[in-house]
């Protein structure tokens, strides 16, 4: 893969407020793929009495994933956003665990693009929550 849509997604993501505000790591990116986690954290939790993070948390994690997985494509787009994105929650992440979303960009056509995301914990077994999204896909001018 040439490296420029790889690079391109990484410092876009890390570049993104809400990325850092969460504390997203890039773990791995490229060829249309992308895995970033996220670490527990007590700002982060949604039911206080279980310690479980927000739904609201995974499913950023998740756009964000996915995002960037559109970025790193092959044809490389020059911008992508969100146009849906349908996320079926599993169960609770396992309070004090890293979470990490596998997106993988599996189509595009001349503008949209299609992803698959899953989201875990340690127990990469019984995914915390699934999505598939739809992004548009900007190939820029002349493209």
């Amino acid at each position: 893969m040439d490296p420029a849509p790889k690079t391109f997604a990484r410092q876009f993501i890390e570049a993104l407020p809400h990325a850092a505000a969460l504390g997203f790591q890039v773990e791995n990116i490229g060829d249309g793929k992308a895995w970033i986690s996220m670490p527990y954290d007590p700002r982060l939790i949604g039911d206080p009495q279980t310690g479980v993070i927000a739904g609201g948390a995974v499913s950023a994690l998740m756009d964000t994933a996915s995002g960037a997985a559109v970025m790193c494509h092959p044809v490389g787009p020059v911008s992508t956003a969100t146009l849906d994105l349908r996320v079926d929650y599993m169960r609770p992440a396992t309070p004090g665990q890293r979470i990490t979303a596998a997106a993988e960009c599996y189509h595009v056509t001349r503008s949209v693009a299609f992803v698959r995301v899953t989201a875990t914990d340690e127990d990469i077994e019984r995914p915390v929550a699934t999505a598939t999204g739809a992004f548009t896909f900007d190939r820029g001018v002349g493209a």
